[in-house]
């Protein structure tokens, strides 16, 4: 591992071909490498699809690749294979056999038509851990009559629940604006890999990973699950607010919008207190959570009454340590908040090309020992070809080496002896 990649991470000795695309897999891999782990991606002679998305700076000349690149793949090493070849296929074998994990987000059956399937690789490392993320699934996980659909991030919220719950009370559906669609099946990926690498470690024995986006997304949204088999009730989308707690909705400030949550007892309390407005505790519409929900517009008419006459900054330092409260964040306003500079949340990293360095999300796992972080900006196309390539001739000849000292050995006890002079 280059010195740019050495990181004393949790994961610091764990190492994971990495070859992954887009977004859900590479976010699976760049968790990893900011763990500490060895991430080597791989990538086909033409690159990864997202190296030429931008966005781009305007000092960039250079244009190795974007800002979409280098904020998930920051961290890992990058090497060019080009897997439809034989030598290609011999090269990947060559890193699967020094390997704790293999991940990938390929539709079904390309890794099987290039004949590096599971098991195939299994055969080559029985400790491989083999993760796949894909739309419906893999077969080995489980069947789905969707398994060769492709799929993306806005298919995976519409399909797993996000957009049935998320939209105007109108009842218009509205996606989240981030991928959750990819982020959340690429984090269960990783927490996926973690596990099996925690079995192989104390039994020598690898496994698949299946992890299905569509399945992700659903889990996201359990609680639509159990609101139809308690009650048989058919979530639909309701704004900003909750279908079981208020209030807990965006309401407007002075100048933007701010957000209150004080559906319990002890915070409704403390709302009405601070509002001014004490008689509304004992007010038969609004004494418990359930008349508050049935009575939630009245409720966001008074909050509102209340906030809009205030500046977001006004209506936080009034409820922010006794109701939870926020402002709607931009991301000039996230820039700006001492939490998110305190906490490591933005870190600079450097781009090729550029005289200065650009800003990344950091990460929000924090270790007390080995801490976890961004560590460097994500490779150039094969960029570390020729150093991963002499690594793993070095592997390769310490174990042929490794292998002949052991045969010596037998050789030798099971010589005969001779007899005494």
């Amino acid at each position: 591992m280059s010195s740019e990649q050495q990181s004393g991470g949790p994961l610091e000795g764990i190492r994971v071909v990495d070859l992954t695309h887009a977004l859900a897999g590479p976010f699976a891999t760049m968790l990893l490498a900011d763990l500490g782990a060895d991430v080597i991606k791989v990538e086909p002679p033409h690159g990864d699809v997202t190296r030429t998305l931008g966005p781009y700076a305007d000092e960039d000349e250079l244009r190795a690749f974007g800002g979409y690149f280098n904020s998930v793949n920051r961290g890992k090493r990058g090497i060019v294979i080009d897997l439809k070849t034989a030598e290609g296929v011999e090269e990947l074998l060559a890193l699967v056999r020094g390997a704790d994990a293999l991940v990938e987000n390929f539709t079904v059956g390309v890794m099987d038509r290039l004949g590096l399937s599971y098991e195939r690789l299994r055969a080559e490392n029985p400790r491989l851990v083999y993760a796949s993320t894909r739309g419906f699934g893999d077969p080995r996980g489980g069947e789905s009559p969707y398994a060769h659909r492709p799929s993306m991030d806005l298919v995976a919220q519409a399909m797993g629940g996000v957009l049935g719950i998320t939209g105007t009370v109108d009842g218009t559906p509205i996606k989240v604006g981030p991928g959750v669609g990819d982020i959340f099946p690429g984090t269960l990926t990783t927490v996926g890999v973690l596990a099996a690498i925690v079995r192989a470690r104390a039994t020598g024995e690898g496994q698949y990973v299946d992890v299905a986006m569509y399945d992700a997304v659903l889990s996201l949204c359990e609680r639509i699950v159990y609101q139809y088999s308690y009650r048989g009730e058919v979530p639909v989308p309701q704004g900003n607010g909750h279908p079981m707690w208020s209030p807990f909705d965006v309401v407007r400030a002075k100048d933007g919008w701010v957000v209150v949550c004080a559906p319990t007892p002890p915070r409704w309390r403390r709302l009405c207190t601070i509002m001014g407005q004490p008689e509304l505790i004992d007010d038969p519409r609004f004494r418990t959570i359930v008349e508050r929900v049935e009575h939630r517009d009245e409720v966001k008419a008074l909050l509102t009454a209340w906030t809009s006459v205030r500046t977001k900054r006004e209506v936080v330092d009034e409820l922010g340590d006794l109701v939870p409260a926020a402002p709607v964040n931009t991301v000039v306003d996230i820039f700006e908040d001492p939490h998110v500079r305190a906490r490591d949340m933005l870190v600079e990293i450097d781009h090729p090309g550029m005289d200065r360095t650009v800003t990344v999300a950091g990460q929000p796992i924090k270790f007390s020992e080995t801490p976890a972080g961004v560590h460097g900006r994500a490779p150039l196309l094969d960029e570390h070809g020729d150093e991963i390539r002499a690594e793993l001739a070095a592997e390769a000849a310490a174990a042929a080496s490794s292998e002949a000292a052991s045969n010596g050995s037998v050789g030798e006890v099971d010589k005969p002896r001779t007899a005494p002079a």
